[in-house]
């Protein structure tokens, strides 16, 4: 494990870009940023065409340290380059930004009012490559849609078993049981998943650090127990469908916790803009997000 980036995850003011789209969510993904499917043809051309998005954000003035701590890549990014360089390492080496992968093969069929991760074929191969790469820790999503017990409890404990085999490869997992924010019963399956989550966190052993990506909580700092937690690193809020200034209004309530924002961070930005109007689009995004996760 870095110790460098782990103070800088742990301590830093800031916040955590996610640029992890993948797969089913590629196509939507691009078609926010304005490429519509008649322009690629294939999963090649289709990964093409986002990793130059990402790129673009990645390499823009307006991504720096200064607001940004680290940034979850999808598989298919951390394999690629930028200007020669692996993804991890341009986004550590040249900008001071921690690297971050997904690592789940998206969701299962709903069941208990969850859905779990599908299996996760040869994980050891992806997490030792993972290290290979130079990435210091990951990102895994189960979703919650129901206030339902033992859905919960499973959601929840599959996360920490695969974050428990993540940890022994001195990777940083980060543990993402999302909480639907269309759930009619949102609230009471927050309350649901705040108990699993600090059971689970008591039976892990000292070394392990893990983080967490939760759904912003209906009730304010709901999860700041958590975040004292000796074990948790940080704890970070996913947008989960809100509106960049919904997302915001709603982080800057939650102390001590910062943002992780996907759609919410490249809400405005399109590939016909030019250099100028995508950096000036991003920069504002960038400051809004920083200045909701410092409150």
């Amino acid at each position: 494990m870095n110790t460098e980036q782990l103070d800088r995850i742990h301590t830093g003011q800031g916040f955590i870009a996610a640029l992890d789209q993948s797969g089913g969510s590629t196509p939507k993904a691009l078609l926010q940023y304005g490429i519509k499917e008649d322009r690629y043809s294939g999963d090649e051309e289709m990964y093409t065409m986002v990793h130059s998005m990402r790129t673009r954000i990645i390499q823009s003035p307006a991504f720096t340290s200064e607001h940004i701590l680290g940034a979850i890549l999808f598989e298919n990014t951390m394999d690629r380059l930028i200007d020669g360089q692996y993804t991890a390492d341009y986004l550590w080496e040249q900008k001071g930004v921690v690297p971050f992968l997904k690592i789940d093969q998206g969701l299962a069929a709903p069941q208990h009012g969850v859905q779990l991760m599908k299996p996760i074929p040869a994980l050891d191969a992806l997490l030792k490559r993972a290290v290979s790469k130079h990435i210091f820790g990951t990102k895994m999503r189960s979703v919650i849609h129901e206030a339902n017990p033992e859905g919960i409890r499973q959601a929840v404990q599959q996360q920490f078993e695969l974050a428990r085999q993540i940890a022994a490869f001195g990777l940083v997992p980060i543990i993402e049981p999302e909480v639907d924010i269309l759930s009619k019963d949102k609230q009471e399956s927050e309350q649901l998943l705040k108990r699993e989550l600090a059971a689970r966190l008591s039976e892990l052993p000292d070394d392990v650090k893990v983080m967490l990506k939760l759904s912003i909580p209906t009730e304010d700092n709901l999860y700041s127990e958590l975040a004292a937690d000796p074990h948790v690193v940080r704890i970070v809020a996913l947008s989960g469908g809100y509106t960049q200034a919904e997302a915001n209004e709603k982080l800057a309530r939650q102390h001590g916790v910062i943002a992780s924002f996907s759609r919410a961070l490249s809400q405005g930005l399109s590939d016909q803009q030019t250099e100028e109007e995508f950096g000036s689009t991003l920069a504002a995004s960038i400051q809004a997000i920083y200045e909701a996760s410092i409150t």
